[in-house]
């Protein structure tokens, strides 16, 4: 299945997890990596839409890759979405580019899987925090898949990393 993955880490010199994801995304023939701070810097406007939207449509499945960030997207993510999902391109009148993709996000978290449970501080689930990109992906047209969390990231083993690594292979082989 041909994949695009988008990346995102607000503070790309101190990703770990996200980065080794990164790295185990790009091993795969099929899939296209497009980290968005290593392409655009900071700045949060002025995406190459045409580039953008090219690499969507010539992709089946659309994986956004991130640190879950004050129980959101990153700013860059979102910002990102703002501009490159355009009226007219992924919806309204004739808006179909993304009707048919699937969606797949895959975040970190530094908290436990307990901290973000409905028993947990912020009661409320992974996929609860992600509910923004599951009415996103549904808006469009396209099938939202069960996301894939990796807890404590903060401060993870190697070991714990290889074992994240080892996680979204399966993911992405699927």
């Amino acid at each position: 299945m041909k994949t695009l993955v988008i990346t995102s880490h607000p503070y790309p010199d101190q990703s770990r997890v996200i980065k080794a994801l990164q790295e185990t995304a790009e091993q795969f023939p099929n899939v296209t990596v497009r980290n968005l701070e290593s392409i655009y810097g900071q700045q949060l406007t002025g995406f190459d839409l045409a580039a953008e939207q090219a690499a969507h449509e010539a992709a089946e499945r659309i994986v956004f890759l991130f640190p879950i960030h004050w129980f959101n997207l990153t700013p860059m993510l979102k910002a990102y979405l703002n501009e490159v999902w355009t009226y007219g391109w992924a919806f309204g009148p004739e808006g179909q580019a993304l009707q048919g993709k699937a969606m797949q996000v895959v975040v970190s978290t530094g908290a436990t899987q307990y901290t973000l449970s409905h028993e947990g501080l912020v009661q409320s689930t992974i996929e609860e925090v992600l509910t923004p990109m599951k009415a996103s992906a549904l808006y469009v047209g396209m099938t939202y898949l069960p996301p894939v969390a990796f807890h404590e990231a903060l401060g993870a083993s190697e070991q714990k990393i290889e074992s994240f690594q080892q996680r979204l292979s399966e993911t992405l082989a699927s």
